[in-house]
């Protein structure tokens, strides 16, 4: 291939399909010679039954790329054999008991590395390259371009279209309407910490399997960093409490979303 390929890296949310389309309707250019979804494996069923109805929309190919189960993941005890301790294999940014939070290593193990080992072969990027080969196109919407980051690949350079339309989340919805499609779901994994409460009551009553998959993977995670011999305590939700203890009987919110902005990669929940 000559010159950069442009990739987009599709969330299968509401702001990376908008964009996806808009693509496929000639409203972004140049055409994208692929999307790439990276699938941790761990996101709601309304996820995947929108990202196959989205690949018959495309022009171009979706190719959906993972490094595995990230809930195995995050559940798997390992042991050190040089001084015999124990530890989980990947952590999530869960809340402790002692008011910290643990380091996240899910985006960069199961969103970034499975998107650029599948863009590197997609684009022919050789070992070592400085130049461009990539353009990588993130759908970050107009109301969150303080999550706007360049890439750490000197192959690689970031693209924001949505931005660059002067586009915000509420107005992909509009654009989505006025095409006549359907509205796309919210992309996250069922049990990021990152949910709001908002958030946390939509599963729980509008995907009410995978809520109850986010209550057992957050008992679980106690019990795997028990194993491990940890002092602190881990929560999904910021109340440090069971995430099935959670008094979600009011509209309070406690804004655990507006964490994610300040952390994310920007390559979740889009």
């Amino acid at each position: 291939m000559s010159g950069p390929v442009h990739i987009i890296s599709l969330g299968a949310g509401v702001q990376s399909s908008t964009m996806a389309l808009m693509a496929a309707h000639g409203e972004i250019t140049p055409m994208p010679a692929c999307a790439i979804f990276a699938d941790t494996q761990a996101e709601p069923k309304s996820v995947y039954t929108w990202l196959a109805w989205l690949e018959t929309q495309l022009p171009f190919p979706v190719y959906r790329a993972t490094t595995g189960s990230l809930t195995k993941s995050i559940l798997l005890v390992k042991r050190n054999r040089a001084n015999s301790s124990s530890y989980t294999q990947t952590e999530i940014p869960v809340f402790t008991s002692n008011q910290g939070m643990n380091p996240r290593q899910c985006t960069g193990d199961y969103k970034i590395r499975p998107l650029q080992a599948k863009a590197r072969q997609v684009a022919g990027i050789r070992r070592g390259q400085k130049e461009i080969g990539v353009i990588q196109w993130i759908g970050i919407s107009l109301d969150e371009v303080h999550r706007m980051k360049p890439s750490k690949e000197p192959w690689q350079q970031n693209r924001w279209p949505l931005i660059e339309a002067r586009i915000n989340r509420f107005e992909c919805l509009n654009w989505m309407e006025r095409q006549g499609y359907p509205k796309p779901p919210r992309s996250a994994c069922v049990y990021c910490p990152y949910h709001s409460d908002t958030e946390w009551r939509r599963l729980r009553d509008e995907e009410p399997e995978a809520f109850a998959e986010a209550i057992r993977v957050d008992h679980a995670l106690r019990a795997a960093k028990e194993e491990c011999g940890h002092r602190y305590i881990p929560f999904l939700h910021a109340s440090r409490v069971p995430l099935d203890q959670v008094d979600f009987s009011t509209d309070e919110d406690h804004g655990q979303q507006v964490l994610f902005g300040n952390e994310c990669e920007g390559m979740c929940g889009v």
